[in-house]
Formats: C-alpha cells, sequence, structure tokens
C-alpha cells in the first residue's frame, strides 16, 4: 500500500525548518504549493504499486499485448479469430509460461486442445514375428514416429482490414 497525499504532505511539512516563515497553516501559500507536490508524490507512488502489477502476467492488464508478444501468443482464438477475453489471454500466457513440455502423445493432444483443436495420435511400432500377418512392415525407425490425426480443415482465413 502506498502513501496518501496526507501522507507526503506531512513529510514535505517536516522538512521545512522551523519558524514564522514556515508555516503549517492549512490555509497558507507554502501549505497548498507543499500540497499540490504532495499531490503528485501520491500519484507517482500509486502509479509505482500498477507497474509491480503489470510485471506479474497473473495480475497485467496494460502490458499483456507484450506479454504475448514476447511468448509468442496471439490475443485471438485459433479456431475462428474472435477477440478473446482478457482473462483467457492472461490464462493463455501463464500456461505458456510455466509449461514444461512434453514428449508423450497425451501432452501433444493436451496442446492442440488447447489451441482449440481435437487430434489423435498413432503410434507406431516395428513388426515383429509375434504379429498378425495383416500387420503392416514397419523396421525400427518406426518406433520413434507418430501420426497426429487431425480434422481435414483447420486453416482459418484472415486479413487485416
Amino acid at each position: 500500500m502506498g502513501m496518501t497525499a496526507d501522507d507526503y504532505l506531512s513529510q514535505l511539512q517536516a522538512l521545512l525548518p522551523q519558524g514564522p516563515a514556515w508555516t503549517r497553516d492549512a490555509d497558507a501559500v507554502l501549505t497548498r504549493l507543499l500540497d499540490a507536490m504532495a499531490q503528485e508524490f501520491a500519484r507517482i507512488d500509486a502509479r509505482a504499486d500498477q507497474v509491480i502489477d503489470e510485471a506479474d502476467p497473473r495480475t497485467t492488464e496494460e502490458l499483456l499485448t507484450g506479454w504475448e508478444r514476447v511468448a509468442g501468443l496471439s490475443a485471438t482464438s485459433p479456431l475462428d479469430g474472435s477477440q478473446m477475453s482478457v482473462d483467457q489471454r492472461r490464462s493463455n500466457l501463464l500456461a505458456k509460461l510455466v509449461e514444461r513440455g512434453g514428449q508423450s502423445p497425451a501432452y501433444f493432444i493436451q496442446l492442440a486442445a488447447r489451441m482449440g483443436f481435437t487430434i489423435t495420435i498413432t503410434e507406431f511400432k516395428e513388426w515383429s514375428v509375434d504379429d498378425s500377418v495383416d500387420e503392416p512392415l514397419y523396421g525400427t525407425d518406426w518406433n520413434f514416429a507418430w501420426q497426429v490425426n487431425a480434422p481435414l480443415v483447420t486453416a482459418q482465413e484472415w486479413s487485416v482490414n
């Protein structure tokens, strides 16, 4: 919690020398001058608190677009191009910043779902003599291959108007 204008006015008055020329009377010109300074100090103090909020992706508002640019995100939905709400954008940003990644099919299915796509993944394995004759004859390299099954049309047209 920042300091108020009254707090700053009290501090400024405490810095004044003692004596009749340095009055603390509320109606004095000097007090009104110090009060104007105190108002600006309080405004700057409050703004500093806001800057701290902007440095946190969970509470950012003004810098959300910059955070998204750095994280490689967009403010629009990948499915229909509609504008997402600020809460959705913050949620996507936070997920992007804290995600650790993965190599499992479940991770990539979840990643696609977060982007609005429904996919399945087919895993392959090399053929062995225990497999039926109807199985495809894959070599050992196929143990490390996946096939992503997605809808035929996933691209959305857009233009800048």
